[in-house]
């Protein structure tokens, strides 16, 4: 994945700029920027028009991967625009809930926001497309499907409808299958249990017997800590460890069947956007395709730290879901899934456009990357001690 971090993102000429555009460099950029700007007006010319713009997130301020993310996709498009377009970001909370970021982006009390798409279900039921559908798409997958599947440009029509311009700027990569209280043996251990489970996932624990809650990720701690929920599914080791869940469960569950790979969106309002000249578009598409990359890689790191500290130091008892659950599970997806798209065309098309993809790379997955990674795992298992 390293010989794409970065090129298709600054290849319009901007890679000098994104590079020496982090930490003290932005101030340089900016400085240079205001240099430039006196320049051309001691010279008879007007300085270059400077925007400032709101970037609201779903995300607690300066969060681990996902809040750092959208701050370093502001610090790049502030730095490349040489300051012309700044960029200042808010937590969940600070401007508007985390749950609000949708509708201040739509209305243009902010110009951008930061988020996944499947919370928006009660917008669309196609939104949870974009974000992750369980038993799909993996994180490379599905930037495959966006970039040259069709994706983009069905994910361009349903948003266009809300006055928004969805980009890919981010993903966690497989999630795992979420904090339990108690163990799961079989599938009556989930009938009953109160589960922070978002986009699809929560209609599919619903169907076979457990009670979903939706919440922001800021509250599912507490929550877990009071017993107001006795499951959750946040995203992985890097997030759950940072958020302490570790204290509250003692059981960690995966494959995560639910998001195999869940894109991050940048939300911008439609007609800021419009108004934007070409090359601060380019600048913005530049550092979010830049930063879908730098999360993806940030999350696979951390995630694999993250994982061994929580077995090795804090006890976290590592569990697989049974077959039985795995199975119960893969078939009521497809059900569920049926039964959203059966009601709404567009919905249907966009469904129809992911799973054609799906089944069109499966093969060449299983022959190469799945077959690899089986043999690596043979070869790897034989060297262990014991």
């Amino acid at each position: 994945m390293d010989r794409r971090k970065f090129v298709s993102a600054l290849g319009l000429g901007l890679g000098a700029a994104a590079l020496t555009a982090c930490g003290q460099d932005n101030k340089d950029s900016a400085k240079d920027a205001a240099q430039a700007g006196a320049a051309a007006e001691g010279a008879g010319k007007s300085p270059a028009k400077t925007m400032e713009w709101k970037l609201v997130t779903a995300w607690p301020k300066n969060y681990p991967g996902l809040g750092t993310g959208a701050n370093r996709f502001a610090e790049r498009v502030t730095a490349m625009s040489g300051g012309r377009l700044k960029v200042k970001v808010y937590g969940a909370g600070e401007l508007v809930p985390a749950m609000g970021v949708f509708d201040a982006v739509r209305d243009g009390s902010a110009e951008m926001g930061h988020s996944a798409s499947y919370y928006w279900k009660g917008k669309h039921p196609a939104t949870p497309f974009f974000t992750a559908v369980p038993f799909g798409l993996t994180a490379q997958e599905i930037n495959s499907w966006v970039n040259f599947g069709g994706g983009q440009e069905l994910w361009d029509e349903l948003y266009g409808e809300f006055g928004i311009k969805p980009l890919p700027c981010g993903n966690s990569g497989t999630q795992m299958g979420g904090w339990f209280r108690k163990e799961v043996n079989s599938l009556e251990d989930i009938k009953g249990l109160k589960i922070r489970a978002p986009g699809l996932a929560g209609e599919i624990m619903q169907r076979i017997g457990a009670t979903p809650v939706q919440m922001p990720g800021g509250e599912v701690f507490t929550s877990m800590q009071t017993g107001a929920l006795d499951a959750a599914d946040w995203v992985g080791p890097y997030n759950d460890l940072a958020f302490g869940l570790h204290k509250v469960a003692d059981y960690y569950y995966y494959p995560g069947w639910a998001e195999p790979g869940a894109m991050l969106e940048m939300m911008i309002n439609k007609d800021k956007w419009d108004a934007l000249p070409d090359d601060l578009k380019a600048i913005v598409k530049s550092a979010a395709e830049a930063e879908n990359q730098h999360i993806y890689d940030e999350f696979t790191a951390h995630n694999a730290e993250a994982l061994k500290q929580l077995v090795d130091e804090h006890g976290t008892q590592l569990r697989r879901f049974p077959d039985e659950v795995l199975m119960k599970l893969h078939e009521t997806s497809e059900q569920v899934i049926q039964d959203l798209v059966a009601g709404n065309d567009q919905a249907r098309r966009i469904y129809e456009s992911y799973k054609s993809f799906r089944e069109s790379v499966v093969p060449y997955v299983a022959v190469a990357e799945q077959s690899a990674l089986n043999v690596r795992s043979m070869v790897l298992d034989q060297k262990q001690p014991g």
